[in-house]
C-alpha cells in the first residue's frame, strides 16, 4: 500500500512539473532574493536550523515542512515545487529520506537552482545493519517470525544522518558550500558563521561523549520507530524497539513488545523513550505493563507550532535528548 501511494505521488508529481514546463515558471531568476536576501528553502527542521545559524540576516530560510507534520508521509504539494523553483537555494537530506525531491530538481526551469545534498561526503549505513543494532538483546528467533507491515522505502539506507552531532557537521560543511555558490559575495561570513556553528555541534559531541562514559546501562528501550542508528554507533550504545525500519505506518511486533518488557523488568530500566509527532500508544502499553515513566526522545525531524514559536533549535532539542538519556540510562555523576 505504501510503495502504491508513492508511485501514485510521483505519477501526480510528474504531470505537475511537466504542466509547469509547459506555462513556464514566474520569474524564476529575479525570484530567488526577497528583500536583498538570500532565498532559501530546507526539507527538514535540523538543515532549516542549520540555515538560520549559518545564514542569519543574508538569508529568508523556510521550512518545507509544516509544522507539526511527520516527515516520513511527506509529499509536497505543487505549492511547495513552486516555491523550491522560485527559490536560490533548495537544502535537503539526500535521496534516501526525500525520493521525491530528484524529479523536481530534474525539472526546475530555475537554472541558478543550487541544489545542496546535505549527506553529501557521508557514509550512510545500510538499514539493514540498524535493524542488526535494532534488534541487539532481543529475542532474535521470535522476532523473525513474525511478518511486519511494508514500510516507507528508504532504498534501503538509513537517513537519520542529523542525530549524530559530528555527521550534522558535514551537513554544516555543505550547507556553507552551497549558500557560498548562490551568494559568493558573503561567502566570508558563510564560512565564520558555520565554523562558529561547529564549535557548538562539538560541544555537543562531547557532552554525549563524556555521559554515556558514566551511564550504567547502554541499551535505550524506546517504544518509537526507531531513527538513533547514527547517534547509537557513535557513542557505542544499542537499542530495542517493537518495530523494524522507521516508516510511521510500520505496525508494532507483539512479540517485540513483550521482549522489550522482559528486558525491562529484567535490566530494572525505568524509563521507555517515545518519539515525537506520533501518539506513543505502544510506550503507554510499556508504561503501563513495567511502571516506566515515559520520556520524549526527540528526532528533530520536524517540530510542533509551539516548539517554532518558542524558538526551538537543534542544539536545544539535543541537550534536552541527552538529559532524558541521562534518566533513562542511570547517570551517575
Amino acid at each position: 500500500m505504501q510503495k502504491a501511494r508513492g508511485f501514485l505521488a510521483i505519477i501526480v508529481l510528474s504531470a505537475f512539473l511537466l504542466s509547469v514546463s509547459g506555462c513556464g515558471v514566474p520569474s524564476v531568476k529575479s525570484s530567488t532574493r526577497e528583500n536583498s536576501k538570500l532565498r532559501v528553502i530546507t526539507t527538514l527542521f535540523p538543515q532549516f536550523d542549520f540555515v538560520r545559524e549559518i545564514g542569519k540576516d543574508k538569508v529568508d530560510v523556510s521550512l518545507l515542512l509544516p509544522p507539526g507534520v511527520e516527515a516520513h508521509s511527506f509529499e509536497p504539494s505543487p505549492q511547495d515545487i513552486v516555491s523550491i523553483q522560485k527559490s536560490g537555494v533548495f537544502v535537503y537530506t539526500g535521496e534516501f529520506m526525500e525520493p521525491w525531491a530528484h524529479k523536481v530538481i530534474e525539472n526546475t526551469k530555475n537554472k541558478n537552482l543550487i541544489v545542496v545534498d546535505s549527506s553529501k561526503g557521508i557514509d550512510l549505513m545500510d538499514e539493514e545493519e540498524h535493524d542488526h543494532e535494532h534488534t541487539e538483546g532481543t529475542n532474535k528467533e521470535a522476532v523473525e517470525t513474525e511478518p511486519e507491515e511494508e514500510e516507507h522505502d528508504h532504498g534501503g539506507k538509513d537517513p537519520h544522518i542529523w542525530l549524530d552531532p559530528v555527521y550534522a557537521q558535514k551537513m554544516v560543511d555543505n550547507i556553507v558550500e552551497g549558500l557560498s555558490k548562490a551568494d559568493s559575495k558573503n561567502e566570508n561570513f558563510y564560512k565564520e558563521n558555520g565554523e562558529s556553528y561547529k564549535k557548538q555541534l562539538q560541544d555537543l559531541d562531547k557532552s554525549f561523549t563524556e555521559a554515556f562514559k558514566k551511564t550504567k546501562y547502554k541499551t535505550i528501550m524506546y517504544g518509537g520507530h526507531f531513527a538513533f542508528g547514527y547517534f547509537a554507533k557513535r557513542y557505542g550504545l544499542t537499542n530495542i524497539s517493537p518495530y523494524s525500519g522507521f516508516s510511521p505506518d510500520a505496525e508494532p511486533n507483539p512479540q517485540r513488545i513483550a521482549e522489550l518488557i522482559k528486558n525491562m523488568k529484567e535490566s530494572g530500566s525505568k524509563v521507555i523513550f517515545y518519539e515525537e509527532l506520533i501518539e506513543p500508544k505502544v510506550a503507554k502499553v510499556i508504561s503501563d505493563q513495567t511502571g516506566a515513566t515515559m520520556l520524549l526522545l526527540h528526532g528533530a525531524h520536524n517540530v510542533s507550532k509551539d516548539e517554532i514559536n518558542s524558538g526551538i533549535t537543534y542544539i536545544k532539542i539535543m541537550q534536552d535528548n541527552l538529559i532524558k538519556l541521562k534518566q533513562g540510562l542511570g547517570y551517575n555523576e
